[in-house]
């Protein structure tokens, strides 16, 4: 009887075998999925693909970023792709049945995929969300998507020797400077700070003399770049589809200056060979807890439930995904469209001192479970300097990342790898910045630690602080920067009396073979000619 029930199986597995053939060779001849967006056809490197049961058509998150105009990130530790556009914020997450709109769930058909490498998405879903009308034509096997704007066939672009092909105007430049030592200075725009001066508010022919001056007085001192504060506080120094226009313009938020001020000084700094260095403040919303003048789509007002009052200060909290990738997109729209040298961030991460309430925070996004808030946050400002490291790179590798952290990482008394030092703050243990990780794994190009203390200051003495960072880069491929305090020349604390003394600071930097540079804070404190520090710096970068 086994003998016999056996036969009977091979029997009926040889009579299905032409269907099965049959089968398989209608399946090879399916004609692939074909994707238009506005009468172009989007290429993929890995063909889309229809879930049947749900009837789904998945397509690589590459596919939105590149051809719908949306920046697009991934978090591999969460499995969590977001994705954002104008006012939307889509965020997924691999095997779960639901995505937030805007913060709100909306139920998904098919969620995140991992498929040959690539994270899939679902396109319609994705599509309508971000405004766009889609049509499926079952003979052909294609998607369209339409934008709504008139269909305009346009061949692909080509690199034609003169010509050029960036949103940005052509303008003519000389080289960056890459050889010898980074000679830095901050340019402020907080506060009208450096520039622009608030006797220029809404015009626009002295902010750009204004500028010009500016640039030449520092070059005559030796420095080949600037590190110029494009994002003070949640707002921005040129035209953002995100973030409203700087107050620092026109002395009200949101209101156009008339021009680009970024596009021109960017093109300035360049004609005279320096490095321009865009600075942002990540997480500083507001300088003070007033919102009455505050533009209707600045941060605070689109998103209150992302903002903490800390010290009669509002912050973004770093705790919020979805505020972290926000404000990566931000930064990487001028990543983007300008032709800077570097991004860099200062020491804006959780503030250092005052309550900063975030026990919902810890409760509700510690997917990790991880034990203490400190180590949390921490984790919180990891993920958003290697997110942003990685987005850097993928737009414009080139494009340098840079961070100046408070000059105190640790104190030896508490950790027995930190400084020689009795700081009172620490940037790991208040500011929540663990610099070290983010040396180790080369998640940035520089680090300008702030030693904002002279060589005769024993609680945090610059000699020491130096040897200090000098040792933690030592070994890896992350540059040292120093950050200068000129600004303290003339004060009562020890070591200030003098401007020798930050000429004894860049010849002890000189015996550091891993420092590779200096920045000084800042532009206005230097033209101020301190206790005659600019004949002293013009001394020394001429011999």
């Amino acid at each position: 009887m086994k003998l016999r029930k056996w036969f009977m199986l091979l029997l009926m597995f040889v009579l299905c075998m032409p269907a099965m053939g049959t089968s398989v060779q209608a399946a090879q001849t399916t004609p692939a999925i074909s994707i238009f967006l506005d009468g172009q056809q989007v290429r993929s490197d890995v063909a889309p693909y229809i879930i049947p049961k749900v009837n789904v058509t998945m397509v690589p998150l590459r596919v939105i970023s590149e051809n719908l105009g949306a920046e697009v990130y991934w978090d591999q530790n969460l499995q969590t792709a977001t994705i954002l556009k104008d006012d939307t914020v889509l965020s997924m997450t691999v095997n779960q049945s639901y995505a937030l709109v805007n913060d709100s769930t909306v139920p998904l058909d098919a969620s995140v995929q991992n498929k040959q490498g690539r994270v899939m998405v679902p396109l319609r879903f994705v599509s309508e969300q971000l405004g766009l009308q889609v049509g499926w034509t079952q003979e052909t096997r294609t998607i369209t998507l339409s934008t709504g704007s008139p269909v305009a066939v346009t061949p692909p672009p080509q690199d034609i020797p003169g010509e050029n092909n960036s949103s940005q105007p052509a303008v003519p430049t000389a080289p960056v400077s890459s050889n010898g030592s980074l000679r830095g200075v901050w340019v402020s725009t907080v506060y009208n700070l450096d520039w622009p001066s608030t006797g220029s508010y809404g015009n626009q022919a002295k902010q750009q003399q204004e500028y010009i001056q500016l640039l030449d007085e520092l070059q005559a001192m030796g420095m080949n770049a600037v590190f110029v504060q494009v994002r003070p506080s949640a707002d921005a120094l040129y035209p953002s589809s995100l973030v409203p226009w700087s107050k620092y313009l026109t002395g009200t938020q949101g209101k156009n200056p008339g021009y680009d001020p970024l596009a021109f000084m960017v093109a300035e700094t360049h004609r005279r060979g320096m490095q321009f260095h865009a600075w942002f403040n990540p997480f500083r919303a507001n300088v003070d807890a007033k919102t009455d003048q505050l533009a209707a789509n600045h941060v605070v007002k689109k998103h209150p439930e992302w903002i903490v009052n800390s010290s009669n200060k509002l912050y973004i909290n770093p705790g919020i995904p979805q505020a972290r990738q926000q404000i990566i997109a931000e930064i990487m729209e001028v990543v983007q469209r300008y032709d800077i040298d570097g991004v860099h961030l200062d020491d804006y991460f959780y503030p250092s001192n005052g309550t900063f309430n975030d026990d919902a925070t810890f409760k509700s996004y510690n997917s990790k479970k991880i034990a203490t808030k400190a180590d949390w946050r921490r984790d919180n400002i990891n993920q958003f300097v290697q997110q942003l490291n990685q987005a850097i790179k993928s737009a414009k590798p080139h494009v340098q990342f840079g961070i100046s952290p408070f000059g105190v990482w640790r104190n030896i008394a508490v950790d027995p790898t930190g400084s020689d030092t009795k700081a009172g703050v620490t940037a790991y243990d208040h500011m929540y910045a663990d610099v070290r990780t983010w040396i180790k794994q080369g998640w940035m190009d520089y680090v300008t630690p702030q030693i904002y203390w002279s060589l005769s200051f024993a609680p945090a003495q610059y000699d020491k602080l130096v040897t200090w960072w000098a040792n933690e880069v030592r070994g890896t491929n992350v540059k040292l920067f120093i950050g200068h305090s000129p600004y303290k020349l003339g004060t009562a604390e020890a070591g200030w009396q003098s401007s020798q003394e930050i000429i004894n600071q860049l010849n002890f930097n000189a015996t550091i073979p891993e420092v590779q540079g200096s920045v000084f804070f800042s532009a206005k404190d230097l033209r101020k000619n301190p206790l005659g520090l600019l004949q002293a710096l013009s001394s020394y970068y001429s011999r």
